[in-house]
């Protein structure tokens, strides 16, 4: 067996280095760092198998950039000779996927101005402000949203609003649309807002039992909801963290 150990040596070390690059780009569970450190070739591939594989569906997004890229080029030629508002909706909402949030939130401007009727052009707007950082441009265009329609995208622009609303240091503001929206909305986005929301209000207690909700409905979601939500996760322990030394 020893003599064929040379034929296994190079593969076995190439799967450990790809695990443990998937590991640090996608922070599984830290268990997983053990099998593929201890448990060599064969834990590293096991560990490829049960969560790098999986992640494979989450690249569709990847390969369909591509096509999006081809199309902000097409619309930024067309908007030439068409500078209607549909046009720049359909662009202002392809460079949001791409996370071009100034190009964007540009687009958006002229869509308004040209037509100012269009509840998803403002919440748009908003996503862009909020990609840049930008709360204070953001409240104004969810509040137009939120007024014409409190439950649009299943609550979370009214979610949104009461984020942007905490994090302008409006706690006032936040705190009773967060509490009608958390009535409602149970997701990952919205339950880590709330706690933080919490954090800033210094309500430890309630904001560490938020911060577990969310933590331990990682549980009850299926793997694939698990993998695309991971990042607030992520977010939660990090919370989880900092609660327990306030």
């Amino acid at each position: 067996m020893f003599g064929l150990s040379h034929l296994f040596y190079p593969w076995g070390l190439l799967v450990q280095v790809a695990a443990l690059i998937h590991f640090f780009r996608r922070r599984p569970e830290g268990y997983w760092f053990f099998i593929i450190i201890f448990g060599s070739a064969l834990g590293a591939a096991v560990y490829l198998l049960v969560e790098a594989v999986p992640d494979l569906g989450l690249l569709r997004g990847t390969y369909q950039g591509f096509g999006r890229r081809s199309r902000i080029n097409a619309l930024e030629i067309q908007i030439l000779d068409n500078p209607s508002p549909g046009n720049y909706e359909e662009l202002g909402e392809l460079l949001l996927e791409q996370k071009q949030y100034a190009k964007g939130r540009e687009a958006f401007n002229h869509a308004i101005s040209a037509r100012n009727d269009s509840p998803h052009a403002f919440y748009h707007r908003a996503e862009c402000s909020l990609g840049l950082g930008d709360f204070s441009a953001a409240i104004p265009d969810l509040e137009h949203v939120v007024a014409k329609d409190r439950k649009f995208a299943y609550y979370r622009a009214a979610g949104l609003l009461a984020d942007a609303y905490a994090r302008s240091g409006r706690l006032d503001l936040a705190a009773p649309l967060f509490a009608d929206v958390t009535q409602f909305s149970t997701t990952p986005e919205t339950l880590y807002n709330y706690a933080n929301f919490l954090k800033l209000e210094n309500r430890t207690a309630e904001a560490r039992e938020w911060t577990q909700k969310l933590l331990a409905k990682k549980r009850t979601l299926p793997r694939y909801m698990q993998r695309a939500e991971r990042p607030w996760f992520r977010k939660a322990k990090s919370l989880q963290k900092d609660l327990a030394q306030a």
